[in-house]
């Protein structure tokens, strides 16, 4: 988005610099500082940044179990964030853009741990929701990877897709 936060949102600005340290390598302290936010937002908490918070600190576990209990975490999320409070932290931001993301995270995590049923479920949510993706770099991403892991779906296939984000190892 192009477009700047309404207002200042100290918890939504601790997630990006933890993100950002991830990206960079230091996962291992990435995840320790999402998970003490964690701890702060609690499981009642403000469900944007829950849901935030629980997608990327996913991206930081290369067990896929671990990842599944974040992505899950990240979808029941989700469902609880409204339009309005999705726009109070940046105006062109809309909650339905969200779910391709979230369900491709969540059919390669299922896929990854030989539940192909499950993947497939997914994927179907997440191709039902695919006209919410943008047309630019990151939507190509999110249609590719899509593409991915229903290719490895139909082959049966629990390695981790080299374009899958987060650790290698």
């Amino acid at each position: 988005m192009t477009t700047a936060p309404a207002a200042p949102d100290p918890t939504m600005e601790a997630i990006g610099r933890a993100v950002a340290e991830g990206r960079t390598g230091d996962v291992l302290s990435a995840r320790r500082k999402l998970l003490d936010l964690w701890t702060e937002i609690g499981v009642t908490g403000d469900p944007l940044h829950r849901c935030s918070l629980a997608h990327y600190l996913a991206d930081l576990y290369e067990d896929p179990a671990q990842a599944l209990a974040w992505n899950i975490r990240a979808l029941d999320a989700a469902d609880a964030t409204t339009e309005q409070r999705a726009q109070e932290h940046h105006a062109g931001l809309r909650i339905a853009g969200f779910y391709p993301s979230l369900h491709l995270n969540l059919a390669d995590d299922y896929r990854r741990l030989g539940s192909f049923d499950a993947a497939a479920e997914h994927l179907d949510a997440a191709g039902e929701h695919a006209p919410h993706l943008p047309r630019d770099a990151y939507g190509d991403s999110l249609r590719t990877a899509l593409h991915e892991v229903a290719e490895a779906v139909s082959r049966r296939d629990t390695g981790r897709r080299p374009s899958a984000p987060g650790p290698t190892g």
